[in-house]
């Protein structure tokens, strides 16, 4: 069965169902008034004036409409003809909001706005909101709980911060996070209770606090480093810069190690790097994930505290 607010909604109608979506597509009338789209479903189940008008008037006021109803789609940016089409919902009053891929259609500033005002609305409303993306900028700043899909199986389920920190597996690894995980291809050296020493390529040897029971030496394994758990050091990772990105406050840093292995690193602003010059990056053992040729994460033995 599948519920909502405790009820079973596969034996109800779908009109019944309290559940609202929204989708990449506005799905406005384009004859109609702002007013008369918000208020269509409301006309369809033959609402009374007085208090569709109402509700209409609290959604526009939540939205920042009210200066709009009477404009036509057409005379609207994207971003208001999207907040149009989550008005339509919010008059429903639904139990459930369903959001598919709404900011899609919207250019880059304009969705780091609606991000805002999707979790402003979230809070207002305190409604359950099932959001699905496939950008993990959205996922992380937007949700209160993760649901990783990978083919349609759930990889992992946990708030952004446990997806961060402790990633199940190399794809969730890969997905959250920007930039994304570094991979290090590496074989294993040894074991003790202690941890596992891996050789990456590029010949750097680490050894890291991660549960060694399911690894043995000579097993292949990645290991995962965020470009931002970097720094420049004397000793570590030697990589040659390929490409330089000074974005201000951050520099990222692209380059290769071994035999042709990208990796990034996030560094400061003002750092000290070159385009064509080697690079020495530091990296303490305890911030390095490990995944086993399965792709399965092996437990680190300390993780940073999880910050909800």
């Amino acid at each position: 069965s599948l519920t909502a607010a405790g009820e079973n909604v596969i034996v109800v109608d779908a009109v019944e169902r309290g559940i609202s979506m929204v989708f990449q597509s506005y799905a406005l009338y384009p004859h109609l008034s702002v007013y008369e789209n918000i208020a269509f479903p409301l006309r369809v189940q033959k609402m009374g004036k007085a208090e569709m008008d109402a509700r209409i008037q609290r959604a526009a006021d939540i939205l920042q409409l009210k200066d709009k109803l009477q404009l036509k789609p057409g005379q609207l940016s994207g971003g208001q003809r999207q907040r149009v089409a989550i008005g339509r919902s919010i008059v429903r009053n639904p139990k459930v909001f369903l959001f598919d891929e709404p900011l899609s259609n919207l250019d880059a500033a304009l969705r780091g706005d609606m991000r805002v005002e999707l979790s402003q609305l979230h809070r207002n409303l305190d409604a359950t909101m099932v959001y699905v993306t496939h950008d993990q900028i959205e996922a992380m700043t937007m949700a209160d709980r993760i649901v990783v899909l990978n083919g349609g199986r759930v990889e992992q389920f946990g708030t952004p911060m446990e997806l961060y920190h402790h990633p199940k597996t190399k794809f969730v690894a890969s997905f959250i996070g920007q930039p994304n995980m570094n991979l290090i291809p590496g074989t294993v050296l040894g074991v003790d209770p202690t941890g596992v020493k891996i050789s990456m390529n590029g010949g750097h040897e680490m050894v890291l606090p991660v549960d060694s029971s399911t690894v043995s030496a000579g097993d292949k394994v990645e290991v995962g480093i965020r470009p931002e758990h970097v720094d420049i050091g004397t000793e570590g990772l030697e990589i040659s810069v390929n490409v330089l990105e000074r974005l201000g406050g951050v520099s990222i840093t692209y380059g290769t190690i071994g035999d042709g292995t990208r990796f990034c690193a996030s560094l400061p602003g003002d750092a000290a790097v070159k385009e064509g010059e080697p690079l020495t990056l530091s990296v303490a053992p305890e911030a390095c994930h490990v995944f086993d040729g399965s792709g399965d994460v092996l437990r680190r033995n300390s993780a940073p505290e999880i910050i909800d």
